[in-house]
């Protein structure tokens, strides 16, 4: 356990003050290992505030590598990044943005116990990824080793974000959401996307994962919340569990 010394407290003071939050859940912030999965447009700013608000262990999982129309939206990459993989250049940008925390770049794909082993490591995962695929089969590990999961998404000018909490009886997971049929999975690549709408997302993602490490707030479990850049506003959906999902309900 790391010590909140004089000098984290006056890094992390304007937190600190704050009625809710106090010494006791700076401390929880240090002491926090955090698994981020994929370092674009939703891991880069979700990153670079968990660094800042001072996540004492950052892991970040991307095998790939950054690349020139990466850098609209994926502020955690630099022009002179180019080329090299996203975990290890992030590592690089969060490290001098807090050199008081710990970052792990894992650059290489996971495999299936490797996945699990991150998470079970993990207090909380952030699921920043662009594919169905990933996002069920961490959904599905988070629950088995009841793992807290904040999942985020963003396409052309709307995002979603849903947090899941398997300690939680009453939580459901991202197989409740969408169940079996994924469907097409549409990219930005293909579709497009406007760049602050994945810093909207990809910040509210480490907010979410604050609350749920800190037990400040009232966080998104049990709803979904939708942005529509287009015309400003945010709507909220309950999102409730399902009796019958082969994941979350046994």
């Amino acid at each position: 356990m790391a010590e909140l010394n004089e000098s984290l407290q006056e890094r992390y003071s304007r937190q600190i003050r704050l009625p809710a939050f106090g010494k006791a859940a700076q401390q929880k912030l240090v002491d926090a290992r955090v698994l981020i999965i994929g370092m674009g447009g939703l891991g880069s700013p979700a990153s670079l505030y968990l660094a800042s608000a001072g996540v004492g262990h950052l892991v970040l999982s991307d095998f790939d590598r950054v690349e020139l129309s990466n850098l609209q939206r994926q502020i955690v990459h630099r022009e002179e990044s180019i080329g090299e993989p996203k975990a290890i250049s992030a590592r690089q940008t969060l490290v001098s943005v807090n050199s008081s925390i710990r970052v792990t770049a894992i650059d290489w794909q996971l495999d299936d116990n490797e996945l699990e082993e991150q998470i079970a490591a993990a207090d909380v995962v952030l699921d920043c990824s662009d594919n169905f695929e990933t996002r069920f089969q961490v959904n599905a590990s988070c629950f088995r080793h009841k793992t807290p999961l904040v999942s985020g998404a963003a396409i052309r000018m709307e995002g979603q974000l849903a947090s899941f909490d398997p300690n939680r009886d009453t939580s459901p997971c991202y197989h409740c959401l969408y169940g079996d049929e994924s469907g097409f999975a549409e990219t930005c690549a293909l579709e497009g996307v406007l760049s602050p709408v994945v810093g909207v997302i990809g910040t509210l993602q480490a907010l979410e994962a604050v609350k749920l490490i800190t037990g400040v707030g009232e966080t998104l479990v049990g709803k979904l919340l939708l942005f529509d850049a287009l015309g400003g506003g945010f709507r909220e959906m309950r999102l409730p569990k399902d009796p019958g999902c082969s994941v979350c309900s046994y």
